[in-house]
């Protein structure tokens, strides 16, 4: 069999090779981070090193990174009430829609604390919608970069002036986002920032909440205990796969605006390429997406059907967010949009990076036209 096409970079990317020396070298250090000798002090140069890596990565100061075992732990932890700035405290939750699960849940605010912001058909926030419900008491305000399904990209910057212009605070879930689009936290507004080590390279159980707005007073800790990360996570820092972070992040320094340009030229031939096929569609399409992202669907294919399909064709793709696998139900980001049941249950993401070629995409575009001819067949 020939090489497989690895296409579900939405899900985790490839560990890249900087970051595997960089966590190969940080194994080799036996020193606790918090301990004063210079073994620890070796430690600790690693973690802060990286921790200035990331926070280089999204315009942030390093003092404001908070390194967390991945993205969920990251919203968790920003997710509490009484976050205050300027005075006043944040004691209710308004997300989007369609936020990741981790968001959805809300963290320490109690359901009745909890509002929802719809969205348009095409995946974007309703900004009008999001004003009426900052009307009141300040809130904390959770609305992700780009979405990790549909790769549309939100508002954030206008969402931004309107949170703050009702004295409320925003945070943003960049996990998505970060390495396939520029983010520059300051320049959006952003306060509060979520990223992940695994979607740009890094290894699996690394991410952190940054600290963009330094006027922010800090609520009480998630994990207490010790007094790591300045007193804001407690536990002894996972030194390795911060290292990994870090040099995954440095990576992108410089070479991002090729890799987003190498992204976008396969995106085009992609979805070129699925023009022909009748019923097709794309999921929004008509708004700024990620270059990386393209989630489809053709009526009467199961999504379920049609992964495996592209499994045993030596295609790996998702039919949706990866946190949500082995779940039969529909894309509740889909259904935020208005998107028909039966559509929705047929949705494939298709999602790539820095690394792929050209020849895997033509693979995916060949295996879909031969399953797709199969899979709508009437039974």
């Amino acid at each position: 069999m020939s090489e497989r096409a690895y296409l579900d970079w939405n899900a985790t990317a490839p560990l890249r090779p900087e970051a595997l020396a960089a966590m190969l070298d940080a194994l080799e250090v036996a020193g606790n981070p918090s301990s004063v000798h210079a073994e620890g002090r070796e430690a600790r140069r690693l973690v802060e090193r990286a921790r200035g890596y990331v926070a280089a990565a999204v315009g942030a100061v390093a003092d404001g990174v908070v390194f967390t075992s991945g993205g969920t732990e990251a919203n968790a932890l920003v997710l509490t009430p009484g976050w205050t700035l300027d005075g006043q405290s944040a004691q209710r939750l308004i997300v989007s829609a369609i936020e990741h699960p981790s968001v959805l849940a809300g963290g320490r605010f109690p359901a009745e604390r909890i509002g929802v912001a719809p969205v348009t058909a095409d995946g974007i926030i309703d900004l009008d919608a999001l004003a009426g419900k900052l009307a009141g008491e300040p809130a904390l305000v959770s609305l992700m970069l780009a979405n990790n399904e549909t790769g549309a990209i939100q508002p954030v910057a206008e969402a931004a002036r309107i949170v703050h212009a009702s004295g409320g605070v925003l945070h943003v879930d960049a996990v998505q986002a970060l390495g396939r689009m520029a983010v520059d936290a300051p320049a959006l507004g952003i306060d509060l920032l979520t990223v992940s080590a695994h979607k740009i390279g890094g290894p699996k159980g690394t991410g952190a909440l940054i600290v963009v707005n330094p006027a922010l007073h800090w609520p009480h800790p998630l994990i207490r205990g010790g007094g790591q990360e300045r007193n804001r996570r407690a536990g002894t820092e996972n030194v390795a796969g911060i290292a990994g972070f870090g040099a995954a992040a440095e990576a992108l320094s410089g070479r991002l605006a090729t890799e987003v340009e190498h992204m976008a030229a396969l995106r085009q031939q992609l979805e070129a390429g699925f023009a022909g096929i009748d019923d097709m569609v794309v999921f929004s399409e008509a708004v700024p997406r990620l270059p990386n992202t393209t989630l489809f669907a053709l009526n009467g294919v199961r999504a379920e059907t049609a992964v495996i399909a592209f499994d045993l064709e030596g295609v790996a793709v998702s039919s949706g967010a990866a946190c949500s696998s082995g779940k039969v139900q529909p894309s509740h980001v889909l259904g935020a949009m208005g998107v028909q049941p039966e559509i929705a249950e047929a949705a494939i993401r298709v999602s790539w990076g820095h690394a792929t070629k050209k020849a895997d995409i033509n693979r995916c575009i060949e295996a879909w036209k031969k399953l797709a001819n199969v899979l709508r067949k009437p039974r």
